[in-house]
């Protein structure tokens, strides 16, 4: 599958980052930018979201081999692979499905662990919304605050409503694959060998997806690992706490 991404900077080792569940490659583009000056970078969707092809397979495997796809297609060698929660996901299944291809890999905000399902109430409420009806952002706004508390996060989900060619609301994601293999997201990875790779995770410190317990299980897949704790942040650390996050990742690359 051909992802589509964003390309930035034009010297230094290629960077790939990939985005979370419900994301897209726009989320990263200030990050990408800033660390752009010294790396290549390409920012991807992920196959169901943003502008990437639609497909009925969503796993961990299939999505890691995307990024194999990727890789190959564009000759990059010694890629550094960052990714947030299920995409970190994804980084992590790659380099164990795939090793001695990526130089580094980032993990931001998530293990390799089995998650419940958790994005329930979310898809209840995007598959609530009648698009063929939809006036506006607004009223999805208004329509999704019985799901979703946190104005944030309804942005950030309404990021994938736009207008199509004959001017009606449309997903970018495909919701109805999400929705189907959603329990697929918190699976446990499949773990041929531990991992040779140098790695590190970055956590929010009031987040609760990597938990102190988790931190022996994770040396014993990446045992060559470093873990950095950004306080003030929760689960989307880019967001809460930027600076401090970028200062983690500029240093570490």
């Amino acid at each position: 599958m051909k992802l589509f991404y964003r390309a930035l900077g034009e010297s230094g080792t290629p960077v790939i980052i990939l985005h979370g569940i419900f994301g897209t490659s726009d989320n990263w583009l200030g990050f990408g930018k800033a660390i752009s000056e010294n790396h290549r970078v390409f920012l991807v969707d992920q196959r169901n979201h943003g502008q990437s092809p639609w497909g009925d397979e969503f796993n961990y495997e299939v999505m890691a081999a995307d990024l194999l796809e990727f890789i190959k297609e564009h000759h990059l060698e010694n890629p550094i692979l960052i990714g947030h929660s299920m995409g970190g996901k994804v980084v992590m299944q790659f380099d164990l499905l795939h090793p001695g291809i990526a130089s580094r890999i980032v993990i931001v905000d998530i293990a390799p662990k089995f998650y419940p399902v958790h994005h329930t109430h979310i898809l209840e409420g995007l598959n609530s919304l009648d698009l063929s009806t939809l006036e506006s952002r607004q009223a999805a706004n208004e329509h999704l605050k019985r799901f979703e508390e946190k104005e944030g996060v309804r942005q950030f989900l309404l990021k994938n409503l736009y207008r199509n060619a004959e001017q009606q609301f449309a997903w970018r994601i495909n919701l109805k694959v999400i929705t189907k293999n959603i329990d697929v997201v918190g699976h446990e990875l499949f773990v041929p060998a531990a991992s040779n790779t140098e790695t590190l995770f970055i956590k929010g410190a009031d987040s609760h997806y990597i938990q102190p317990e988790d931190e022996r299980y994770i040396a014993e897949i990446f045992p060559n690992f470093e873990l950095v704790e950004i306080p003030g942040a929760g689960h989307w650390v880019q967001a809460d706490q930027p600076e401090q996050f970028l200062q983690a990742l500029q240093s570490y690359l």
